[in-house]
């Protein structure tokens, strides 16, 4: 049984898109929810969510994690991929019951991750049914690479933004990433955030917005 994930949600009553916005490691919904405030007025008719993930951050008690870090809190490979597939399925069901609550199918629904969240957003959206409108991924990676061409169900477009002073997740990653998503097929778009760090500047912001924009109904 998948767990029920905590969630905000900023926009209208009813909505004609939908946006799911993903945290990173040791944040929750609320640290990415902000994001609805700049992009809402040229998104008409959109509505944001952001879920927490469904476990206590080991690295910071008031913060969340999609699944544990090896090389930060001491947990072993076996339990971070195990975590991982079990957020993996809480995730899932949280983005089936939302698209259901708001009367809005895969066409009509984005994906937005930073860093961790991010990681979920780039294993979850090709082994789903059906094509999100956009995926954006800040400042993450892909993980099990390897994986993606013999697992890959549906394909939306990709757009990557990733500071070029990341010390946390490495810029490479951003290029990695990107090439093995356009080696599976996937519409893979990137943009680099000069002079940034693990973050998320506004000329990225500007970007996914205008992906956005291009791809959700208005």
């Amino acid at each position: 049984m998948t767990r029920a994930l905590e969630f905000g949600r900023k926009g209208p009553e009813k909505g004609t898109s939908l946006v799911v916005l993903l945290h990173g490691y040791g944040a929750d919904g609320n640290d990415l929810l902000g994001l609805a405030d700049p992009l809402a007025p040229h998104l008409p008719g959109t509505v944001f969510v952001a879920p927490d993930a469904p476990d206590p951050c080991s690295g910071n008690p008031f913060g969340r994690q999609w699944f544990p870090i090896p090389w930060l809190d001491g947990s072993s490979e076996a339990e971070a991929a195990a975590a991982m597939a079990e957020a993996q399925a809480d995730l899932a069901a949280f983005v089936q019951a939302r698209m259901a609550a708001e009367g809005v199918g895969e066409a009509q629904t984005a994906l937005i991750g930073f860093s961790q969240g991010t990681m979920m957003a780039l294993h979850l959206a090709p082994r789903w049914p059906q094509p999100f409108a956009a995926v954006v991924g800040f400042s993450g990676r892909l993980l099990r690479p390897e994986t993606l061409a013999a697992e890959v169900v549906s394909r939306p477009p990709i757009l990557l933004a990733h500071g070029d002073q990341d010390d946390v997740v490495p810029f490479d990653d951003m290029n990695r990433a990107g090439r093995a998503l356009q080696e599976a097929g996937f519409d893979v778009y990137g943009h680099v955030m000069k002079g940034t760090g693990h973050g998320i500047a506004p000329d990225g912001l500007g970007a996914a917005l205008s992906f956005l924009r291009e791809r959700l109904p208005g």
